[in-house]
């Protein structure tokens, strides 16, 4: 919505006086949602077939329910971390790392374009603000870079972790990736400011081509770590689960708060970390740089290695949250 700026013209009445350009892109992606989403729940039901189940067997099955699922949800909770094999135990330390390092950039990388690569200001002057909306939208691009990358990634995973000693391997070494990238934040922000600095502070036009192809650059980069994040804990997951015993689905669910949980937490304590080194997204992004390092030192030293590298398509992945 940010990149395409006519997008809107494939459906003229989503612009009105109070909805501007940027207003009526992003209505007509959600209005292209809604139709892509329409489309395919017909298709599926239309198409789909499936058995009805009668109303004894629904009957019978909801006995069974009520017999074994008597207890409440966090005691049922408490049984799962119990119940947890040692692997499945560091799988999620690495895995709460990890996203711990993932979500500052992902909550302040278009921001970070506009701020910090192209210096322009939310609350600034007419020429800061589009200064910052240009980045924005240059940070909006680098992202769909970064799903091209993402996508292209993912087709090279397997084969990639064959080379290199397993998906735990492959883990760590892309989560030094995302280290590397993360810390490469402040060096395109400090060329950034050094020639902002070289140009004087009136300067109010685009960083050179060199600056926004670094930031770019990052982007896509960070495409082949995230391919990896949204599919080797969910094989290892698996692979532990068939290996050691316990309840897959069980284990998934656990999985995903060791997602959610780091979420919350890093947007709760980014605010006030990035305040108390003045402003900015780079204390942030220097913070889960840190993180991924270890993450990825974890990953490759303290994860078990499987005994057999599954394929990563027989291991019945399921996607994050």
């Amino acid at each position: 919505a940010l990149v395409l700026l006519g997008l809107h013209k494939l459906l003229p009445f989503t612009q009105t006086t109070a909805c501007d350009v940027y207003c009526a892109n992003l209505k007509t992606c959600f209005i292209i949602d809604i139709v892509f989403l329409l489309s395919i729940t017909i298709t599926a039901i239309t198409t789909v077939k499936e058995t009805p189940i009668t109303r004894k067997e629904a009957g019978d099955e909801e006995d069974n329910e009520g017999r074994s699922s008597g207890r409440a949800f966090f005691a049922e909770l408490v049984m799962a971390f119990k119940t947890l094999k040692k692997p499945m135990w560091f799988l999620l330390l690495v895995t709460c790392l990890n996203w711990m390092a993932w979500f500052p950039f992902l909550l302040y990388d278009t921001d970070w374009m506009g701020a910090e690569v192209y210096g322009g200001k939310v609350k600034g002057s007419a020429s800061q603000q589009k200064l910052y909306d240009e980045g924005v939208r240059a940070g909006a691009l680098g992202l769909m870079i970064n799903s091209i990358v993402l996508a292209f990634a993912s087709l090279g995973l397997e084969p990639v972790s064959r080379l290199i000693g397993g998906v735990k391997n492959m883990w760590g070494v892309v989560n030094l990736i995302l280290a590397a990238c993360l810390a490469a934040t402040v060096w395109v922000t400090k060329v950034a400011e050094a020639w902002r600095g070289e140009h004087g502070p009136q300067i109010l036009t685009p960083p050179p081509t060199s600056i926004k192809t670094s930031a770019l650059a990052l982007f896509g980069l960070l495409g082949i770590p995230l391919a990896v994040t949204f599919s080797i804990p969910f094989a290892l997951a698996s692979i532990y689960c068939s290996e050691e015993g316990g309840g897959q689905g069980l284990s998934l669910g656990v999985l995903n708060l060791s997602i959610v949980i780091p979420q919350m937490i890093i947007s709760v304590i980014s605010g006030p970390i990035d305040a108390a080194f003045g402003g900015g997204n780079l204390p942030a992004f220097v913070l889960g740089s840190i993180l991924a390092a270890i993450s990825a030192l974890l990953a490759i030293f303290a994860l078990p290695n499987p005994k057999t590298q599954l394929p990563l398509n027989s291991t019945g992945m399921a996607g994050a949250h």
